[in-house]
């Protein structure tokens, strides 16, 4: 086996692309690594994954309190009959987020049932991080990607919660955290994607750092690319707002957009998004008076994405925290200029300071607004910044590269698992 083809079970508790940036990491890398010849099942629960031809798709079917169509689905009682779904709805009832946990639990039952686990050579799980996994390590060495601590979210909210029930929620709905904690620990290898999200994970999560193998993330360049025959917009901004949570940092945009206002009246921000519903963002942005300037699309296609980039002026990203930063890789991929927070890894994808974008404290509107003023007067900083940026994505965030570096840590957990402690 050893150089040859593996056999990989990747893990994935949610793997729709529309539920977030897991379920591209999913379709990516799987596509990535079917392109350099191994084998991948993906195992997934709702909402399940858009996968390529020729990697596979196991349904892992899950009781989907949460999908789209209802808020929060009451399930059968035949359904309810199995201990997982009955564990699984009972803690929802309470307030608990515990899809990743219960997923876990379901695929190694499977196995346990007479599942032949040997039909993988490694298990890949993305994020979930369930006890199910430490059962599973058991068989074959277990290998998890976690794109950055959730204890960060967990802790950004808490901060600017308004009152004490909101807080208590926070509480209940991170309750699966103290379960991943303990899970991460114990797995053969970390693989994380920025070395900022590694120095994190050691400390919110107390994962060694020899257990830990930094893997950077790919952008899909089929897609994110520069499309000259679309004109780009004067004065046109753009952000991502994939989860409307204080992480992102949206509040600051917008209070840099007021201080930006009466300078440059036809400016614009498109967001690509959608305010959640109990967050304030669309009354915040009605009071401050920004409803006319600021569009948001909703969830759009991808290749819609890549042309909103195409028309943009300039992207904004700023977030507080982040493991990577897709919306500023993607942006780079369309050779549009950057300006960021210096959030989490979002300096590690921007690189140095000024040659593909901007880079400012997260928090500071002032700064955010002086950064996006100053590039909006120098349109050959501009292009200079936009061809560097898509350079920098060439050199070093494709997923054939990140597959490469996924496939290594692979072999060696196969070759370590035997002898690392449990």
């Amino acid at each position: 086996m050893a150089g040859g083809p593996l056999r990989i079970c990747l893990l994935t508790y949610r793997g729709n692309p529309s539920s977030g940036g897991q379920g591209v990491y999913v379709r990516l890398l799987s596509e990535a690594l079917r392109d350099l010849g191994h084998q991948v099942d993906v195992w997934s629960g709702q909402p399940y994954p858009e996968l390529v031809d020729g990697v596979n798709l196991i349904k892992v079917p899950s009781l989907d309190l949460w999908n789209e169509a209802q808020l929060f689905r009451r399930p059968s009682l035949h359904e309810l009959s199995d201990l997982i779904n009955l564990s699984e709805y009972a803690r929802t009832c309470f307030g608990g987020f515990v899809e990743p946990l219960t997923f876990s639990n379901r695929v190694a039952r499977h196995f346990q049932r007479g599942g032949n686990i040997h039909d993988y050579d490694i298990v890949h799980d993305n994020q979930c991080l369930g006890p199910g996994l430490l059962r599973l390590r058991s068989m074959l060495p277990v290998v998890a990607t976690i794109h950055h601590p959730i204890t960060v979210d967990l802790r950004i909210a808490y901060q600017t919660a308004s009152n004490r029930t909101t807080r208590f929620g926070l509480r209940r709905w991170y309750s699966f955290l103290p379960t991943q904690l303990k899970v991460s620990r114990r797995l053969d290898r970390i693989l994380t994607v920025s070395e900022a999200s590694k120095h994190d994970l050691h400390r919110e999560y107390g994962v060694r750092h020899d257990r830990m193998r930094v893997v950077g993330n790919g952008i899909n360049l089929d897609v994110f690319r520069p499309l000259p025959k679309i004109a780009r917009k004067p004065n046109q901004l753009i952000t991502t707002l994939s989860a409307d949570a204080p992480l992102k940092g949206f509040r600051y945009l917008l209070e840099a957009l007021a201080l930006l206002r009466e300078k440059r009246p036809e400016l614009r921000l498109k967001v690509i998004g959608q305010p959640g519903l109990e967050t304030g963002t669309a009354e915040r942005v009605q009071d401050m008076g920004l409803s006319d300037i600021v569009y948001f699309t909703g969830r759009v296609p991808a290749e819609d994405i890549a042309k909103a980039y195409a028309e943009a002026t300039l992207a904004v990203v700023p977030s507080l925290y982040e493991g990577f930063g897709f919306p500023a890789g993607e942006a780079m991929a369309c050779e549009v200029p950057v300006v960021s927070s210096r959030g989490g890894a979002l300096p590690e994808v921007v690189g140095i300071d000024g040659k593909c974008g901007v880079l400012v404290e997260p928090r500071d509107a002032a700064a955010l607004a002086n950064a996006i003023d100053a590039l909006l007067d120098d349109p050959e900083r501009q292009r200079a910044m936009g061809k560097a940026g898509r350079e920098r994505v060439l050199d070093l965030f494709t997923w054939r590269r990140a597959a490469e570096r996924t496939v290594a840590v692979y072999r060696e957990a196969i070759a370590n698992h035997r002898s690392l402690p449990c």
